[in-house]
């Protein structure tokens, strides 16, 4: 069945806008273009949207998407599979989180007591599938699956003391990154600072630590464009600042 431009829009929930931009960024190209000069997409058109409108459903970039879908190992039932597994990961995320809010309502109400620990697993969790998400592939491609669900597992059993103590440790390696940042010199005094926080940060969900483990990590900084946008947020060149100094750090 072939569909006009605005037959697809309606079908799929989406504006005629954003199929005209998909067009335009050569991410869904009409199947072709008839006489009065009308978009007319066919099947494979229609499944190709439903795909994109998967991976943006899980949050990914309309370049990422591009990339993925235009590249010659791309399958079709796998990237469906992949997508059942991220939805049912979410799916399990948001029980685990309804099932804080009514254990919560039933602490208030006096029928149940609560731990300070209970208060707050479905956050935890849900930083853990937000990470595995956006980074869980290359992850796991780089440490291996056993050492990912190790640290999973060790960042789910944290205490509150001890998550309280991570969050603080962050902060303050944040801002002793953007300072060292300044003096422009990753082996200066307050630039090896900021590294061995990084160090300590990590420690919190690494089982173990290797000099060379922390230097690959800081290499996929810088790597990875989603992990450099992240340093780069305040201030471009960050990641790559950081990278050098763990690098010095680390003796690698």
């Amino acid at each position: 069945m072939e569909y006009t431009i605005q037959k697809l829009a309606r079908l799929a929930g989406v504006s005629t806008r954003t199929l005209r931009y998909y067009d335009e960024i050569e991410l869904l190209k009409p199947a072709r273009i008839n006489s009065s000069g009308y978009r007319i997409y066919g099947q494979a058109e229609v499944d190709l949207l439903q795909q994109i409108l998967f991976y943006r459903e899980l949050g990914i970039s309309l370049e990422q998407i591009k990339a993925i879908i235009t590249s010659p190992s791309f399958n079709s039932v796998l990237a469906l599979k992949q997508h059942r597994e991220q939805l049912l990961d979410r799916r399990r995320q948001l029980d685990v989180l309804i099932g804080n809010v009514d254990k919560t309502i039933a602490m208030h109400e006096g029928r149940i007591s609560m731990t300070d620990k209970e208060k707050f697993e479905g956050f935890k969790q849900q930083l853990i599938d937000d990470n595995e998400q956006k980074f869980g592939r290359e992850i796991r491609e780089k440490y291996g699956n056993e050492k990912v669900d190790q640290s999973n597992l060790k960042f789910r059993g944290m205490t509150e003391e001890q998550y309280e103590k991570m969050t603080h440790l962050e902060e303050e390696f944040k801002r002793t990154l953007a300072e060292a940042f300044r003096t422009g010199d990753p082996a200066s005094e307050i630039a090896q600072r900021a590294a061995d926080l990084h160090k300590q940060w990590l420690c919190y969900s690494w089982n173990e630590y290797s000099a060379e483990a922390h230097a690959g990590l800081a290499q996929m900084y810088v790597d990875d464009e989603r992990f450099t946008a992240y340093y780069d947020a305040e201030q471009s060149g960050t990641a790559q600042f950081l990278r050098d100094a763990i690098l010095i750090y680390t003796g690698i």
